[in-house]
C-alpha cells in the first residue's frame, strides 16, 4: 500500500504546485543493495531560496546557487532500530541544473561527489548508494565497500539491533514517540532475526514499485509520530517472545548459607545475594521481561531479604508456597503465577522457570509443560536428575549467564502466525 495515501491531506496553491514540480524533478535516485530489508517510503520535500534552518534536521541551509531542495527521507526501520529520518540535499541554479549535492551519513552533511570529482546525477536527479541496513549516503558504491565496508557489515551482523526503538530525535524529544522496555526488546528481537550479510551490489532502487512518496514535509512531519506508534503497537504480534520468567530465590539469588533466622522460626531475616543477582534481576526488569517470584517458604522470608536489595518490587507476581499452602513441584504453584500475570495455558510453552532445585524447580516447570532452566551455582542440592522430568531443558553455571541465554531461546522461537501490516 502506499503510504502517501495514509499521509494527512495538505491544502496547495500555486508556490506549493511549484515547489512541488521542482521536487519531483530533482527528486534522487537511490539505489539499494540487492539484500537490503527495509526500502525507503516517502520524502519530505521542503524548498529554500535563502540561508534559513533546516525544518527537518540539525543543519543550517546555505543556497549555493538559487535554491536549495530538502529531501527529508523516511525509513520505518534501519538495521539498528526502528525510526530513520535521512537527507539529501540538492542545489539548484536558476537553469534548473544540480549544481551540487549534499547527503547525510551517520549524523553528518557530506557533500556528494564521486571518486573522479564530479556529481554524481543522471540528468536532473541525484543518485545516490545507501549503506547496507543503514542508509547513510555515497556517491559510489566502490568507495562506500572501500572505506566503510566492514563497519557496515559488523552493523548488519554482530551490532543488529543496538538501539531498540531509536528514542533520541526530533520526534521522542518532543515527547511524541515513546516505547515501553518491553517494545523496545521486541524491537530489538526482530532486528536480530533480519541481520544479513550485504550482497555489494546494487540493483535495487527507490523507484521500483510504488516508488517514493513525496510530500511536504509538513504532511510527513505530522505522519511520522502515529506511524511510529503503530509499527510499536504491532510489535507484539508480529515477534516471537517469552510470556514470562519465573525465578526461585534461595541459592538462585539469595545465598542460602548466608541467611540469619529469626529465633525459633523459619523467617529469614536478612542474607547476602550471589554475585550479579541483584544485577541480573535489575536487567531483565530494565529489558522489559514479565518477572514473577516462584519460591518455597514464608512470604516475610522474601519480603525481608529482596526488599533490603530493593528487588521485590521488580517481580510483577509473587507466588509463595506460605501463601498457596503446596510446595514446588506442585502445579498449584506454577497455575498461580500464570494466573497472577494474566497469562493463557497456551502460553506456558513461551515461559521459563528458572531455579537451582531440579526435584523442585526443574520437575515442576516440566511437568507445568514449561521452559525449566536449571541453575547449577550452588552444590548444597544434588546436580542428577532421579526422573526423567528431573532434565532441565537448559543449564547455567551462573545467574549472570541467564540474560544471554533468554534471548536465545526467544531468537530460537518459531514465528507467529499472524504476522498484521501496519497501515497506518
Amino acid at each position: 500500500m502506499n503510504v502517501l495515501s495514509t499521509m494527512p491531506v495538505a491544502l496547495t496553491g500555486s508556490a506549493e504546485d511549484s515547489d512541488l514540480a521542482l521536487a519531483e524533478r530533482h527528486c534522487p535516485l537511490l539505489r539499494l543493495d540487492d539484500r537490503e530489508p527495509f526500502r525507503p517510503l516517502a520524502a519530505g520535500y521542503a524548498v529554500y531560496r535563502g540561508e534559513m534552518q533546516s525544518v527537518s534536521s540539525k543543519f543550517t541551509i546555505r543556497p549555493v546557487a538559487d535554491c536549495v531542495i530538502e529531501y527529508a527521507i523516511w525509513y520505518d526501520w534501519d538495521i539498528q532500530h526502528l525510526y530513520d529520518l535521512e537527507h539529501v540535499w540538492v542545489h539548484v541554479d536558476a537553469a534548473g541544473r544540480a549544481v551540487k549535492v549534499e547527503a547525510s551519513r551517520h549524523g553528518a552533511r557530506r557533500t556528494m561527489t564521486r571518486p573522479d570529482g564530479s556529481l554524481p546525477v543522471e540528468g536532473p536527479r541525484p543518485v545516490l548508494y545507501l549503506e547496507p541496513g543503514k542508509h547513510a549516503h555515497w556517491a559510489d558504491p566502490g568507495e562506500m565497500r572501500a572505506k566503510a565496508g566492514l563497519l557496515i557489515e559488523g552493523m548488519c551482523g554482530a551490532f543488529v539491533g543496538a538501539q531498540g526503538v531509536h528514542r533520541s530525535n526530533r520526534f521522542s524529544d518532543r515527547g511524541l514517540i515513546a516505547a515501553s522496555p518491553f517494545q523496545n526488546r521486541l524491537a530489538t528481537l526482530k532486528l536480530k532475526r533480519m541481520r544479513f550479510t550485504p550482497a555489494w551490489q546494487f540493483g535495487c532502487d527507490s523507484d521500483a514499485g510504488e516508488g517514493l512518496a513525496l510530500v511536504p514535509w509538513s504532511r510527513l512531519k505530522a505522519w511520522i509520530p502515529g506511524r511510529v506508534s503503530s509499527l510499536v503497537t504491532a510489535l507484539p504480534a508480529t515477534v516471537p517472545h517469552l510470556a514470562a520468567v519465573f525465578l526461585d530465590c534461595g541459592d538462585t539469588l539469595v545465598d542460602e548459607s548466608t541467611e540469619e533466622k529469626i529465633p525459633g522460626t523459619e523467617v529469614v531475616l536478612k542474607a547476602a545475594l550471589i554475585p550479579g543477582a541483584g544485577e541480573v534481576v535489575e536487567q531483565l526488569s530494565r529489558s522489559g521481561y514479565r518477572l514473577a517470584l516462584v519460591a518455597d517458604g514464608p512470604r516475610a522470608t522474601f519480603e525481608n531479604v529482596l526488599g533490603a536489595y530493593g528487588l521485590w518490587e521488580r517481580f510483577e507476581a509473587h507466588v509463595i508456597s506460605g501463601d498457596v499452602g503446596e510446595l514446588k513441584p506442585s502445579e498449584k504453584m506454577f497455575s498461580a503465577a500464570m494466573t497472577a500475570l494474566g497469562l493463557t495455558d497456551a502460553e506456558r510453552v513461551r515461559s521459563v522457570m528458572v531455579g537451582n532445585n531440579l526435584e523442585r524447580d526443574v520437575l515442576g516447570a516440566n511437568r507445568f509443560g514449561m521452559m525449566s532452566v536449571f541453575l547449577s551455582w550452588s552444590t548444597r542440592r544434588s546436580h542428577v536428575p532421579r526422573l526423567r522430568r528431573e532434565r532441565p531443558l537448559f543449564t547455567i553455571s551462573h545467574i549472570w549467564k541467564l540474560p544471554e541465554l533468554l534471548e536465545r531461546i526467544e531468537l530460537s522461537l518459531p514465528e507467529l502466525a499472524s504476522c498484521p501490516e501496519v497501515s497506518s
